[in-house]
């Protein structure tokens, strides 16, 4: 097959007069130069004005992000340190209560405390509560009276909650 090609380009390149041979030459050298610009050149020399153009903006938004990301570093952890009380304590577990799949509960205020009165409740479901209550409120139990009812794992129960750093 090789020669085949050989042989047939021999052929062709032998046909022709000494002037189609030279401009022949001077034809694929110039379609060589073109297709080197064209798939080559032309594209980089393309791409690296417009990154010229966007790089500024670029480096713009970079900054601006990593400020923005050490301003979130540094206010972290101050709303960390803030625990609801009273009124807006109440609200919050009630709430959460509510969003666990919890019975109706009684939530009221009874001084820095809020006490919790659950019927018929799962014992499971309330331990998981309240230690996801405890650290998402900063909150611990401060009294708890539990009574177990007849089917396995149900109680009934009265909590007071109050802020951790109370005591």
């Amino acid at each position: 097959m090789k020669q085949l090609i050989i042989d047939t380009w021999g052929e062709f390149w032998n046909a022709r007069t000494q002037r189609e041979k030279t401009i022949l030459m001077w034809g694929c050298l110039v379609a060589a130069i073109a297709l080197v610009y064209l798939v080559l050149w032309a594209p980089a020399y393309e791409g690296r004005a417009r990154l010229r153009n966007t790089l500024p903006a670029m480096q713009r938004q970079l900054a601006q992000m990593t400020a923005q990301a050490n301003e979130a570093r540094s206010l972290a952890g101050g709303g960390q340190g803030v625990t609801p009380t009273g009124g807006a304590l109440r609200d919050a577990l009630a709430k959460s209560l509510a969003d666990n799949n919890m019975p109706p509960a009684q939530v009221q205020v009874v001084g820095s405390a809020v006490q919790i009165q659950l019927k018929n409740a799962s014992f499971p479901a309330w331990t998981v509560w309240l230690d996801d209550a405890r650290k998402q409120f900063k909150v611990q139990v401060s009294e708890a009276h539990i009574t177990a009812l007849k089917p396995d794992g149900q109680v009934d129960l009265t909590a007071s909650l109050q802020p951790a750093q109370a005591q």
